[in-house]
């Protein structure tokens, strides 16, 4: 790894800050930000598809789950953007208005007027708010675990910034718990009024955690680095310059994210469209898999603290290769027990490992004055995998019998390509925070 100057506080190895409240805020904002994340992702899979699109194309379903991917393509750019000015002018306001920013594009979604009232405007006005929403999340999860590692001590990075990613997964465990009612309403209430609510609700829970970030300082880290004048004036460049093989190595690491968009959203699809599994059944998967990895997680990242963040990343990896299909095809065993662990063994104790390891795996491979631009850009390109994979999977068969066989292929590319490229990459679960990123 390339040398750079010094960002971080010298001889800072226990924070003077405070690390829990950082993981509280992080957890609480990625809630919020993934609470209207994952809802979009329920709505796409089944809702969109019968009121944004016209009801006898037969590539609604795929249409509607390119709508979803469309947030993937914003990333990147919101990645660039916000990167640059987490790295220029704080943490935390980058942070405020990211909150900001998806709450409204959320709100905004649950009005839009439906493909009957003003046709093909409709899915237009939809694609717009979901890029809004995907610029908001490019900064999100890059500032928040830049923030927590930054307040963490030495030896407990990987366990504070955890939370960040178990704040995503309680986001996701609210957004199915508010879809399951909504998906048992009669049709016409469904498909009316009834999918609007979910995405209307967001203004509270934005509300609720604007106030409590809006509290939190800069780390000590970047302060420090903001006093001594070592704020880089064009932070990408000097990524670039410095770090781009690690830019390139998060990357790839980050096509992991697919797994995700594969449990929380493709499988909704496969399950009722192949296994014919009532669709309250394969949301309540969602919600306990999500609420076991709510313990599963932070365990893993104390775990990732004492052994390192690779073996415990490519764990995670290789299990979710090997649990995709066993998922699956457990739809179409009929048995519900077996879809409740088989989505437990699947996410939570697999995918699960590497969800929680990568906030510190990726920061750190990053010094304080880039670390922000580093985790957004690197993650924001890899995540594109994660955001098309419900449409490519779909587009060659994978929601149709015998699709676990494509998605199975599919999800192991993925998974093996993250493995490879963390194994490139070097341990630095005992480098001071200080040293982050300098050698």
């Amino acid at each position: 790894m390339s040398q750079t100057m010094p960002s971080a506080t010298p001889g800072i190895t226990e924070t003077t800050g405070t690390p829990k409240k950082a993981a509280l805020a992080s957890f609480l904002g990625s809630a919020v930000e993934y609470y209207d994340f994952f809802i979009f992702g329920s709505a796409a899979a089944l809702i969109f598809p019968h009121v944004f699109f016209p009801d006898a194309d037969t590539n609604a379903a795929v249409m509607s789950f390119a709508t979803f991917g469309f947030a993937y393509l914003a990333r990147p750019i919101g990645a660039a953007f916000l990167g640059h000015f987490g790295d220029r002018i704080g943490r935390q306001k980058v942070l405020m208005f990211t909150l900001v920013l998806m709450g409204a594009s959320t709100f905004v979604i649950g009005c839009l007027p439906d493909f009957k009232t003003i046709g093909w405007g409709a899915p237009i006005l939809l694609v717009l708010a979901r890029l809004c929403q995907g610029l908001s999340a490019a900064g999100e999860q890059a500032g928040a675990s830049s923030m927590t590692l930054e307040h963490a001590p030495d030896n407990r990075r990987s366990f504070f910034t955890s939370w960040t990613l178990t704040g995503t997964q309680g986001g996701q465990i609210l957004a199915a718990l508010v879809f399951i009612p909504v998906v048992a309403l009669p049709d016409d209430i469904k498909y009316g009024i009834g999918w609007r609510i979910p995405f209307w609700l967001s203004a509270v829970v934005v509300l609720v955690a604007f106030f409590i970030r809006r509290t939190l300082h800069e780390p000590p880290a970047f302060a420090e680095a903001q006093k001594n004048n070592q704020i880089a004036k064009l932070p990408i460049a000097d990524l670039l310059k410095h770090h781009w093989q690690d830019v390139l190595r998060v990357i790839c690491c980050a096509f992991i994210a697919a797994v995700s968009t594969v449990f929380g959203t493709l499988a909704i699809k496969y399950a009722q469209d192949v296994a014919h599994v009532n669709s309250t059944i394969t949301l309540w998967l969602v919600v306990v898999a999500n609420l076991v990895a709510l313990g599963t997680q932070p365990l893993f990242g104390t775990l990732a603290d004492r052994i390192g963040r690779k073996p415990v990343f490519i764990y995670g990896a290789v299990a979710s290769a090997i649990m995709t299909p066993v998922f699956f095809m457990s739809f179409e065993s009929g048995s519900t027990p077996l879809m409740f662990l088989a989505a437990v063994v699947y996410f939570s104790l697999g995918y699960a490992a590497a969800n929680a390891v990568w906030p510190s795996f990726y920061g750190e491979m990053f010094s304080t004055k880039v670390r922000f631009s580093g985790l957004a850009i690197g993650t924001q390109l890899g995540f594109l995998a994660a955001g098309f994979a419900p449409t490519i999977v779909t587009a060659i068969g994978g929601t149709k019998p015998g699709g676990w066989v494509p998605v199975s292929i599919f999800t192991a590319i993925v998974c093996l390509i993250a493995i490879v490229s963390a194994s490139t990459a070097r341990e630095s679960a005992k480098v001071p925070t200080a040293e982050l990123g300098l050698r």
